[in-house]
């Protein structure tokens, strides 16, 4: 059988990268057979770096580092790029061009999933960085799909919530219970289902404890690079 694709995993946040890295290890067995999974790259630049370039709303700073991750990880043999983090998408128009590979968009995958799904409004989560910005609207309009966004207040408070815990792997239940109550603010403005659009996110909510259905957009871009890479294999 010929080999599965290399996955090149462009790291931002820990947290959330180990979940994505963690998935496709744990998953590609039902695609690949007992034990096994696609051949994994992962690079890494500071977050400090990522979070500075945020602060001064520098995108083209934010993609020089996605492309020096992505240059890295072509070196080291990846075939295709995904990016576990869905803030540093804001700088994906200007990665994309430059890349010396193809990549997985993770807002792409979160749309193609709401409409298999069945989803027509959904509630964004994440970062007041990617709450603010066209990541998923512009992904989910071209899909017909309407959406929401947070309060400025419920954006605040995500924000710092991501960012002083949930990245650093601190979880408390009244971090969980004030993601709820967003959700639940956003089942009542009409929504369908909720964007985990924080790659750490999932690591609190899930459909078990959230009041709408959730895309969790970690997984789900785990799932997708697993299908791209084990197609390579069977064809």
């Amino acid at each position: 059988m010929p080999t599965p694709l290399h996955i090149g995993i462009v790291a931002c946040s820990a947290e959330g990268a180990a979940l994505c890295y963690r998935t496709i290890c744990a998953e590609g067995a039902a695609l690949l057979g007992p034990h096994a999974h696609p051949e994994v790259s992962l690079h890494s630049l500071s977050l400090a770096d990522y979070v500075a370039c945020l602060e001064a709303n520098d995108l083209d700073g934010v993609a020089n580092l996605m492309l020096t991750s992505a240059r890295k990880l072509a070196a080291a043999g990846a075939d295709f790029l995904i990016c576990p983090d869905n803030t540093i998408h804001s700088a994906f128009s200007r990665v994309a061009a430059s890349s010396p590979l193809p990549w997985l968009h993770i807002a792409d995958v979160v749309a193609s999933e709401a409409v298999a799904r069945g989803y027509c409004k959904l509630g964004i989560t994440g970062t007041r960085w990617l709450v603010s910005s066209e990541v998923y609207p512009e992904k989910l309009r071209a899909r017909g799909l309407e959406y929401v966004r947070p309060t400025d207040t419920e954006r605040d408070d995500m924000g710092r919530l991501i960012m002083d815990e949930l990245v650093n792997g601190v979880f408390r239940p009244q971090t969980v219970a004030r993601f709820q109550q967003v959700i639940h603010g956003m089942k009542q403005r009409g929504c369908d289902a909720v964007v985990l659009g924080c790659t750490e996110i999932p690591l609190i909510i899930d459909d078990k404890n959230s009041p709408l259905p959730t895309l969790d957009s970690t997984r789900l871009l785990a799932r997708a690079a697993l299908r791209r890479a084990a197609t390579h294999a069977s064809n």
